[in-house]
């Protein structure tokens, strides 16, 4: 009867992954055109114009504080619990686990990993570039501001690019990165476009963010999706790494280790344990000759009542007749 192998939920995922083992003819892997290295110059001499801008105390910073002096969430009270809502698509936490969700089954389907390791340096890159602007010029937010008509910059803040505007360009953006078609990409970037915005302006109508900060975030996460392609050997190195490690582990747990070879070693011939353990008499055998059960003579325990009887004949021969007496 012929047995199939017993498969473990692991064995199953990646035999999932294995039925296509090559990438999808229709997806395309984004490449670092002069176009995009257009767009990617541009887009860095904007955010370079923009820190310059706030770093001068110019007509940038005028503007942030006559919309923080107009107070939107008091203006426009009667969406403030919208707003409080929608600023939640660009909080990092429910965002990448949307995403996360949603290229994951993307992963399945096409049987490759890259989405989801599109996903991860993206992050990563984000953490690394917002983070660093963050804590290197230290902006404080209007909540805290010191001194009306300041720039507020080097003094502890963390809050200059904005987080919320960055995040949201970079998760909802690498759909439309990661879109299998021209027409899919065009409406994810509009898409994209328009809610990191509108998570930017939330956090203006909020308080929390100056309207700098907004724009700086959105450029710092558009810079990342711009650069994104320079990172594409990494990611297909990462993607063939994990599968050869998968492949590994998968030949070793399969390949059943030889058992050890049984070495006797020869008893000296002087011991006296070195005869054969056939001439040994067994331990639990008394000594002597062996009678049947039959022939050994009956015992009476001593201390008994009962007399003994030598004339008692085995059982089954035949028994001395007794003489009858009449009545």
């Amino acid at each position: 009867m012929r047995t199939e192998p017993k498969l473990t939920r692991l064995d199953r995922v990646f035999a999932r992954l294995d039925r296509e083992p090559e990438r999808p003819a229709h997806i395309d892997v984004p490449k670092m055109s002069r176009h995009r290295i257009v767009l990617f110059a541009g887009t860095l001499a904007f955010y370079g114009a923009i820190v310059w801008a706030v770093v001068i105390t110019s007509w940038l910073v005028r503007l942030d504080w006559q919309v923080m002096f107009f107070r939107p969430y008091q203006q426009w009270s009667e969406i403030h619990w919208f707003v409080d809502y929608y600023v939640v698509l660009g909080q990092r936490g429910p965002t990448a686990v949307m995403v996360a969700a949603w290229l994951g089954w993307r992963s399945w389907r096409q049987h490759t990993l890259r989405p989801l390791l599109a996903l991860g340096v993206s992050l990563l890159l984000l953490n690394i570039t917002v983070g660093a602007a963050k804590y290197g010029m230290g902006r404080l937010g209007p909540h805290y501001a010191t001194v009306i008509g300041s720039n507020e910059m080097w003094r502890g803040g963390d809050i200059f690019p904005s987080g919320h505007t960055a995040n949201a360009v970079v998760t909802w953006g690498i759909l439309a990165y990661l879109a299998s078609s021209a027409r899919a990409q065009r409406w994810l970037s509009a898409v994209s476009a328009v809610t990191s915005l509108g998570v930017g302006m939330a956090t203006v109508y909020l308080g929390t963010h100056w309207l700098s900060d907004v724009l700086l975030g959105w450029t710092a996460g558009l810079l990342i999706l711009l650069g994104l392609p320079w990172f594409e050997p990494l990611i297909a190195r990462a993607e063939a790494a994990i599968f050869d490690l998968r492949d590994r582990l998968r030949a070793r747990g399969r390949s059943t280790p030889a058992s050890a070879p049984v070495v006797i070693t020869p008893l000296p011939a002087d011991r006296e344990d070195a005869a054969p353990c056939a001439s040994r008499t067994p331990a639990y055998l008394a000594p002597g000759p062996h009678t049947a059960r039959s022939e050994r003579t009956p015992i009476t325990p001593a201390g008994s009542r009962r007399p003994q009887h030598p004339e008692r004949h085995p059982r089954g021969s035949a028994s001395s007749a007794r003489p009858l007496t009449g009545g």
